[in-house]
């Protein structure tokens, strides 16, 4: 293994030639980059605080530091070194003391830095690691979230269980592992201490987790403005592996008797009080059982105890939300034809309007005074670095230079849109990346790449995973279509690929593959691949069966057989819906679309890539998969990675992901 990295890392530093000064980025640029996460602005608006993470390719080992920079740019000051995960950082309510998550004690715990100079001192001392924290507005309490084991889950375990064997599990009911690892008899407890440090309480017992492990947002508790009160997120109902029915909950900050306030038996998340303390903001889906039900912004008002929908005409998707200080506003981001925007939407009249538009933004912050919004974007071609505009989205500048070197040694092009006509006429969107040097008196191969989900997107940003440019620099160029059921398009348009995975989608994707051909004549049509992840993997597999236009293909973590998936995967809500029911009980939709159905038609060679711990997407799918093609005398390989799940997240694996990928295209583009 370690002579087999040495060669791919030799391999990557390969300039490519006849590109100036210039060249193309390779997997080892992009594992090297630094990577912009968390960003918080000081409570005076003068100074930002965020996380960027580094990997270190030969130790296989990742590190993260928080640095700080003034609101109008200039030097980026590196304020921790520890040689592991500083991160999660967050200003007290005076600006005077940063306080942040590091596992320098050997675990994960609060610890808090003085912004005037000092050393920083450890809070939380536990025996499980923090996992995300909340600093209370009056400055008196942290919130904290831990997963720990609850006692009385084990009461009538076997003596088997005694013994703590790792590789020895007894197990009584659903949902017993999730994305990629097992549970354990853990929950999630929100719990609170004092700022200055002492003994902690549970908000609740560890009945249910607070936040749930599953479709919640990225912070799922909250202090009120006094704060005296804490909303928080968790799922009551006994079958969780069928339910999305997330709930909101408040409780006293000194713990006691908590409280439902979303009667809803759909999705609710994210609850954020008004600064004046009137109201909390949250998302809610209406339809339960639907994980890619349109998120709503809801407004909650405290003393009427009643909701109201402030979007309900609006026909995208909540993500973020963010205050006013004035409590006049709330600003919020959504996904909207390959981008992610910034809105606003103004209390007294719900009036929506767009703000930041360019690019995918994200991370949102406002200025105490309201005059300036700061955020963090990417392109197709740039990775992410903070921006700030004013409060109209006017006047936009960069702040940070994170890669600003290595950013100006290579050639990406950025992304271009399209939009066509699919089979039934419905205009449908896309974007295309051209290699580096590119010429447009010159052939170039083709692949098209098809995003997960199914209810995803491609959008304008710089993708860790699945970077366009990466495809880009062997000479290919990269085609990104969002068929139906792509987010960002409306929910008319998500809604159209359930129960209808391998018909419409696929539609739309060979539909726009015809357009691209017709309209850029730079590409060969001879030597065209496709590649996708998850239901793109799933896409791929279904392509394998009904259509041989493509030299080559490559699926990562796809589905292959809905029957055994269903058995096998761990949120039964998600293929109950989106093939309506259990295949026990209604089979149409799970012989309809399974691509194993048409394995005798299978001839386009495939690399199938698969990762042990996926829980989502088990590994038998992919193994289902290559044992059809090799069983048809499909040129195949399999490409097995025992410590990964269904992403592939450690930087030596990734070396030879991007290797055995890129060089599969290449030798079938030949």
């Amino acid at each position: 293994m370690k002579h087999f990295i040495k060669i791919v890392l030799a391999c990557m530093f390969i300039p490519a030639l006849g590109f100036g000064q210039k060249r193309a980025i390779t997997s080892v640029d992009m594992w090297e980059m630094k990577r912009i996460g968390s960003m918080v602005l000081s409570p005076d608006g003068e100074w930002l605080a965020y996380e960027v993470k580094q990997y270190n390719i030969e130790k296989n080992s990742q590190n993260t530091d928080i640095y700080l920079v003034s609101n109008m740019g200039g030097n980026e000051r590196q304020l921790t070194t520890y040689a592991g995960y500083d991160g999660s950082p967050c200003f007290s309510s005076d600006g005077s003391i940063l306080a942040f998550i590091s596992d320098r004690s050997g675990s994960r715990q609060i610890h808090v830095l003085p912004m005037d100079g000092g050393e920083s001192q450890q809070i939380t001392a536990l025996d499980v690691d923090v996992e995300q924290f909340n600093w209370s507005p009056d400055g008196q309490y942290f919130a904290y979230t831990t997963q720990e084991l609850v006692p009385e889950m084990n009461q009538d375990t076997t003596d088997v269980m005694q013994y703590k064997n790792e590789n020895v599990r007894v197990i009584d009911d659903l949902f017993f592992r999730h994305w990629n690892s097992w549970r354990n008899s853990k929950r999630s407890y929100l719990n609170i201490m004092p700022a200055t440090g002492g003994a902690s309480w549970h908000i609740s017992s560890g009945e249910h987790d607070i936040p749930p492990i599953s479709l919640g947002s990225d912070h799922d508790f909250n202090f009120s403005p006094d704060g005296k009160e804490i909303a928080f997120v968790r799922k009551t109902d006994s079958l969780e592996a069928l339910s999305t029915n997330n709930d909101i909950y408040t409780a006293s900050s000194k713990g006691g008797s908590i409280r439902r306030i979303t009667p809803n038996l759909g999705n609710d998340n994210q609850p954020v009080y008004s600064p004046d303390g009137k109201f909390i903001a949250y998302r809610a889906m209406q339809r339960p059982g639907f994980e890619a039900d349109q998120y709503d912004l809801m407004l909650y008002n405290r003393e009427k105890r009643t909701s109201t929908n402030l979007t309900a005409s609006f026909d995208l998707d909540i993500d973020e939300i963010r205050w006013a200080p004035s409590s006049d506003f709330i600003y919020f981001t959504a996904g909207n034809q390959g981008r992610i925007v910034i809105f606003r939407v103004q209390l007294k009249n719900r009036k929506i309007k767009g703000l930041v538009h360019q690019g995918s933004n994200t991370r949102l912050s406002i200025a105490p005074d309201e005059s300036r919004l700061y955020f963090v974007r990417s392109h197709t071609h740039m990775p992410h670095e903070i921006f700030s505009s004013n409060d109209e989205g006017d006047r936009t500048f960069q702040i940070t230079y994170t890669n600003r070197t290595r950013m100006s040694r290579l050639e990406m092009n950025p992304a271009e849109e399209f939009w066509f006509p699919s089979s039934d006429s419905k205009l449908v969107h896309g974007f295309l990346v051209k290699p580096p040097a590119f010429d447009p008196a010159r052939t170039y191969p083709a692949i098209l790449l098809i995003h997960g989900g199914p209810q995803g997107a491609w959008e304008d940003e710089f993708h860790y995973r699945w970077n366009a440019q990466l495809f880009a620099s062997r000479g290919i160029v990269v085609v990104m279509i969002n068929p139906r059921g792509s987010k960002g398009y409306g929910q008319e348009f998500c809604n159209a690929v359930s129960k209808n995975w391998g018909g419409v989608p696929y539609r739309d994707l060979m539909s726009g593959l015809d357009f691209v051909l017709k309209k850029y004549r730079f590409i060969d049509g001879n030597r065209i691949s496709a590649a996708g992840a998850s239901y793109g993997g799933y896409m791929v597999n279904w392509i394998a069966g009904h259509t041989d236009r493509f030299t080559c293909l490559v699926s990562h973590a796809g589905l292959s057989n809905p029957y055994s998936f269903y058995g096998t995967t761990e949120e039964l809500w998600f293929p109950e819906w989106e093939f309506d029911g259990t295949p026990y009980e209604n089979t149409r939709y799970y012989e309809r679309w399974s691509p194993l159905r048409s394995a005798k038609d299978f001839k386009t060679p495939m690399l199938v890539v698969h990762g042990e711990q996926d829980f989502r997407v088990p590994i038998e799918q992919g193994l289902q998969m290559f044992t059809a093609l090799q069983r048809m005398h499909v040129p195949s390989r399999f490409l097995y990675f025992g410590d990964e799940g269904h992403f592939v997240n450690k930087p030596q694996n990734a070396q030879i992901w991007w290797q055995t990928v890129l060089d599969w295209i290449d030798q079938w583009n030949k």
